[in-house]
């Protein structure tokens, strides 16, 4: 069923207008119809019910039904504090750390991030970023959107980002350090960019009590590490 996002949703039997985005999208592109049903949610986990009122070419309202389940949530509310990457290559980072059910990306200028600082904090690239977090929930079926940060540098990060802190880094460097931590309510992933932490980094993340934890041998590309990490994580934790 079509979902829709209506982030100040009303109570059950209200009328809401979808915003100009989403009318156009039930209109122009589903071309939706007076009486079709569809789905509403705020994301912030209420979905409900709901029947086209109006369709009209600029504008749709939609007549909230009775409450209906999302896609559940992880049970550990999870951040991931990614590396910035080349091109648009971090839309697919959070395009599947919002299909994973990450609460929080902190897009991250590290030493060796390939993208300039000045193009990095560009308005129109967070929100871009909270576009594809959008979408992503909206195929998933989740009912929550996760939050997009603006990007910050590793050291300003590590002083608020939510423990425990679990960073990916080469097999070497996941040699003989502790074992994970057992599924905790909250914790952030870290992920580097395309050459990996530096000296430097990985020397902060110990030093503010990181787990670092390794994939094995196989060189992953930046863009999918992320996603093997998380699913990783989840699996050990019996989380998907």
């Amino acid at each position: 069923m079509h979902r829709f996002y209506v982030p100040d949703l009303p109570h059950e039997g209200a009328l809401v207008a979808l915003s100009d985005q989403e009318a156009r999208h039930l209109t122009q592109v589903l071309r939706l119809e007076l009486g079709d049903q569809v789905r509403v949610f705020d994301g912030r986990g209420r979905q409900h019910e709901a029947r086209v009122e109006v369709a009209a070419r600029q504008r749709a309202e939609v007549r909230v039904g009775a409450e209906a389940a999302a896609a559940p949530e992880v049970p550990v509310r999870l951040a991931l504090a990614a590396a910035l990457l080349k091109g648009d290559k971090f839309d697919d980072v959070v395009r599947d750390a919002a299909m994973l059910g990450v609460h929080v990306v902190h897009p991250l200028v590290t030493a060796r991030t390939e993208v300039p600082a000045a193009r990095a904090g560009k308005v129109s690239r967070v929100e871009r970023w909270k576009r594809v977090s959008l979408n992503s929930v909206k195929q998933c079926g989740r009912a929550v959107v996760p939050d997009i940060e603006e990007p910050q540098t590793l050291a300003d990060a590590l002083t608020h980002l939510p423990r425990p802190l679990i960073a990916l880094v080469e097999p070497s460097l996941a040699a003989g350090t502790s074992a994970l931590p057992q599924r905790p309510d909250t914790a952030t992933v870290l992920v580097g960019p395309e050459g990996g932490w530096s000296p430097a980094e990985v020397e902060a993340l110990v030093a503010a009590g990181a787990t670092l934890f390794s994939l094995g041998g196989r060189t992953l590309r930046a863009d999918a590490a992320p996603l093997v990490a998380l699913t990783a994580l989840l699996w050990e934790w019996k989380a998907l």
